[in-house]
């Protein structure tokens, strides 16, 4: 089969065999596959993928099954399908745990369902599962126009919430409001503390992929018993804390990751979204917030519109 390879850190067609199917597996035919920062991190040697895992880019896809093992139900058999991978997707096919697949619903097109996987799911945990984010509470996510930042605004105001964001520019402030955010904050022209403050808002959970200077900002227009869910470190990896601002609100604070987490959380997970989100995902409530759809073939410049913090969404590549 075709596969996007990374070797030297230059995304290229190459060769390889097609996956070996586990008894719990299934063998899907990518159609569409969502792009993510850890590609660009693994791609560059930054970010190996987890022992056992396929050493092929790409944790997301849409596509069609084709093959089941021994032990799936056989009602799988060329269902069309999103769902997280253990690495594989930058591929023409790629082994699926079972249990991870999700039905993508007619109403919704390849494209749409290789952006929903792992920012709806890494949004969830951050918010519902971490976070513990309540109707009438309010989230602040910092990324707001990200793909996390654009799931988390819309199930967070599903849920009741009122939602704050930041980020670095008004175009994406002005695309995060579309999606729904009560409140958008550029950073580099207004300081949020400033503006929470003014606006007498505090956040009972904060989803944070920036971490360094903003854990102290954050602890400032944080409520009483805050949950703040760091999945990434984007403003450095040491940072001075205030350890009585955490202690006075009995701020929680977890360090989050999916990629490296357990078959059996991964499978939890994608069960408690699709009890409570799932029927929201199939009538289209949301917008999938893709920003920009590219052939697989330009992979490279899938990965720079990311690197450049340019896309306000997700950027999917169509397999040809």
């Amino acid at each position: 089969m075709k596969y996007i390879s990374h070797e030297g850190g230059t995304l290229a067609f190459s060769e390889t065999d097609k996956p070996v199917l586990k008894s719990h597996e299934v063998l899907v035919k990518v159609s569409a596959i969502g792009v993510n920062r850890a590609d660009c991190m693994q791609r560059q040697g930054k970010y190996p993928a987890p022992a056992g895992d396929s050493p092929i880019l790409g944790l997301e896809c849409a596509g069609t099954v084709v093959e089941l093992g021994f032990d799936v139900d056989k009602s799988w058999l060329n269902k069309r399908i999103f769902s997280l991978c253990a690495g594989g997707a930058y591929s023409e096919y790629v082994a699926i745990d079972a249990k991870q697949l999700m039905v993508l619903p007619d109403d919704l097109t390849m494209v749409e369902g290789a952006a929903i996987s792992e920012v709806y799911l890494t949004a969830f945990g951050a918010l519902f599962e971490l976070g513990k984010l309540q109707q009438g509470q309010t989230a602040l996510i910092h990324a707001g126009a990200s793909g996390v930042g654009g799931a988390a605004i819309q199930m967070a105001k599903s849920a009741g919430a009122t939602v704050a964001i930041t980020a670095g520019s008004d175009e994406k402030c002005k695309h995060a409001k579309a999606l729904g955010a009560d409140h958008a904050i550029n950073y580099k022209t207004t300081d949020f503390v400033v503006y929470m403050q003014a606006n007498e808002l505090l956040a009972n959970a904060i989803v944070d992929p920036v971490s360094g200077s903003y854990l102290n900002k954050n602890a400032a227009i944080a409520a009483m018993d805050c949950q703040i869910i760091m999945l990434a470190f984007l403003d450095g990896r040491f940072a001075e804390v205030d350890f009585a601002a955490l202690l006075r609100k009995r701020i929680s604070f977890h360090a989050s990751t999916l990629r490296n987490r357990s078959i059996e959380f991964k499978r939890q997970l994608r069960d408690d979204l699709v009890a409570r989100f799932y029927n929201d995902i199939a009538t289209k409530k949301y917008d999938f917030n893709v920003y920009k759809t590219l052939p697989w073939s330009d992979a490279n410049e899938a990965h720079a519109i990311l690197e450049r913090n340019e896309n306000a969404g997700k950027v999917v590549l169509l397999v040809e």
